[in-house]
C-alpha cells in the first residue's frame, strides 16, 4: 500500500526532527506500534488524583475543605502558566529549544486574550468559594480545624508567586512601610511584603508557627523568582508597549479586572467565609495557624494596587470600600458577626 504524499512528508519532517537531536526515528516508530493506546484515566492521572485527600479527622466535610483547596492550587498553576507566557514574551519554545509556533513577540492581541484567561480562572474561584462559605457544616469545621494545627492557606506559595509576578513589589509593601521603601531594592521590599504581617502574634509581635514555617520553607525561593520575574512582571509588560497600546481600552479593563479579582474580591470571599465559621462578635477571633483575618484580609485596610496608576485618586483611596460597605457590612450585621 502506498503512503499519501501528506504522510511522507510527516515521516520526513519526523526523522529530521530526532536526527538533529542525535536519535533514530526508527526506534520511536517502534515505540509507537508497542505502545498500548492512551485512556482517559491513565492521561488524567485519574486514580493519583484521586488518592491525594488525606483527612487528619472522621469528620465528613474535612474531604470538602481538602478538596476545594486543591482545586485552588491547580487553578494556581492554570493562572501561573498564562502570566507566564505573557511575562516570556509569548514564546512557546519546547525544552529542545523548538519554537512551537505561538507568538515570537508580544504583541497587544496576545496580552489582552491571556489576561482574559487569568481573570476568568479569577473569576471561576471567586464565584465557586461558596462551597467553602455554605458547603460545610460549621460544627465540623471548627472542631476538624483544630487538627490542622499551624497550617493554613495563608502558607499558598502559590499565591505568592502570582503576586510577584503580576507587579512591581513596592506596590506589595505593607502600607505603613510603603512610602519609605518605594526605592528600595526588591529584596528589601521583599523582606516587608504585607503578608509577612497576616501571621504574627499581636501582643509579642512574634512569628507564629504558621508563617515560621512557611518563610522557612519558601522565602529563599520567593527572593529566587522576584529576582527572575520582577524584571519582565505584567506592570514592566505594559509599560513597554507603545503609547497608543498603553490607551488601548480592553488592555486596560483586562489590567483593572485583574487587579480587583486578586486584590480585592479573592480577599474578600475568604473574610466572608471566615466571619461565618469564625466570627462570634468579640473580634478576636483567630484564622487557622493564627492568622489574624479581620486585618490580614480586608482590602481597605492594606490598599494593596497592583496597577495604581490605571486608577483614580478616589478609587485608589476607597480600594474595597464599596464592597464591603454595599456586600459584605450589611450581611455580617443581620448575622450579628460585626457590632452594630
Amino acid at each position: 500500500m502506498e503512503l499519501p504524499e501528506s504522510t511522507l512528508k510527516k515521516i520526513k519532517i519526523l526523522k529530521e526532527k530526532y536526527a538533529s537531536i542525535g536519535q533514530d526515528l526508527d526506534s520511536y516508530l517502534d515505540g509507537l506500534i508497542y505502545a498500548n493506546p492512551l485512556t482517559y484515566w491513565d492521561y488524567i492521572e485519574v486514580d493519583a488524583l484521586l488518592s491525594l485527600q488525606k483527612p487528619k479527622t472522621d469528620f465528613p466535610d474535612e474531604k470538602i475543605f481538602i478538596v476545594y483547596h486543591q482545586i485552588t492550587e491547580l487553578y494556581f498553576s492554570l493562572i501561573s502558566h498564562e502570566i507566564e507566557q505573557i511575562c516570556k514574551n509569548g514564546k512557546n519554545i519546547s525544552e529542545h529549544g523548538e519554537d512551537l509556533g505561538w507568538n515570537s513577540s508580544l504583541d497587544l492581541a496576545f496580552f489582552i486574550e491571556r489576561l482574559k484567561r487569568v481573570n476568568k480562572y479569577f473569576e471561576a474561584l471567586t464565584n465557586s468559594f461558596d462551597i467553602m462559605r455554605f458547603g460545610m457544616e460549621k460544627e465540623q469545621f471548627t472542631k476538624f480545624r483544630m487538627s490542622l494545627l499551624s497550617a493554613s492557606g495563608f502558607q499558598t506559595a502559590s499565591y505568592r508567586y502570582i503576586e510577584i509576578a503580576c507587579t512591581d513589589l513596592k506596590y506589595l509593601v505593607f502600607e505603613d512601610q510603603r512610602e519609605s521603601l518605594f526605592d528600595s531594592d526588591i529584596h528589601t521590599q521583599l523582606d516587608n511584603i504585607y503578608w509577612r504581617r497576616g501571621a504574627i502574634v499581636e501582643d509579642t509581635g512574634e512569628k507564629t508557627l504558621t508563617l515560621r514555617d512557611f518563610e522557612n520553607k519558601y522565602l529563599e525561593d520567593f527572593h529566587e523568582f522576584a529576582d527572575k520575574y520582577q524584571p519582565i512582571n505584567l506592570w514592566k509588560k505594559y509599560k513597554a508597549l507603545d503609547a497608543n497600546d498603553q490607551k488601548n481600552e480592553q488592555l486596560v479593563k483586562e489590567l483593572r479586572e485583574l487587579d480587583v479579582n486578586v486584590n480585592i474580591n479573592w480577599p474578600l470571599v475568604h473574610f466572608r467565609t471566615a466571619a461565618r465559621y469564625l466570627a462570634t462578635g468579640k473580634g478576636d477571633e483567630k484564622g487557622t495557624g493564627g492568622t489574624n483575618w479581620q486585618k490580614y484580609l480586608p482590602p481597605h485596610f492594606q490598599r494593596r494596587i497592583f496597577y495604581p496608576e490605571l486608577w483614580s485618586e478616589q478609587e485608589r483611596e476607597e480600594w474595597g470600600k464599596h464592597w464591603v460597605d454595599a456586600v459584605f457590612a450589611d450581611h455580617l450585621k443581620k448575622e450579628n458577626h460585626l457590632p452594630k
